[in-house]
């Protein structure tokens, strides 16, 4: 099992910035891509970032974002702490969604609770 702890959503204008944080524990050895999706209300859920492994150690990895935020958004991983950010500048109102840490391993997708980004205009 992996465990999902994310952090960092909250209320920001227009052109502001935010970083995202998911914290993995558990199985995280498994682990070789996080990312982040968000779900806008009546809308379905959708990709933001991902940043997957090439090799086991992470030595080399690659990023993909989707292109809405592309330029914007920048997707880390911190090795030591098992965490991944999303660090999201230029922010704009259609922004505003939950967005959800997913985590892909050998052992199953995991889903984190979600946190609330809302952009005010």
């Amino acid at each position: 099992q992996v465990q999902l702890v994310e952090s960092g959503g909250g209320l920001v204008q227009t052109g502001g910035s935010l970083r995202l944080s998911c914290a993995a524990s558990g199985r995280t050895f498994s682990t070789f891509n996080m990312g982040w999706f968000r779900q806008a209300p009546g809308k379905e859920r959708e990709f933001v970032a991902r940043i997957s492994r090439s090799d086991i150690r992470w030595i080399n990895y690659s990023q993909n974002y989707a292109d809405s935020v592309k330029g914007r958004f920048t997707i880390s991983r911190d090795m030591a702490k098992n965490t991944v950010y999303l660090q999201m500048n230029s922010l704009k109102p259609e922004d505003t969604a939950v967005y959800y840490c997913n985590v892909g391993s050998s052992i199953g997708t995991y889903w984190g609770q979600g946190t609330q980004v809302t952009v005010s205009s």
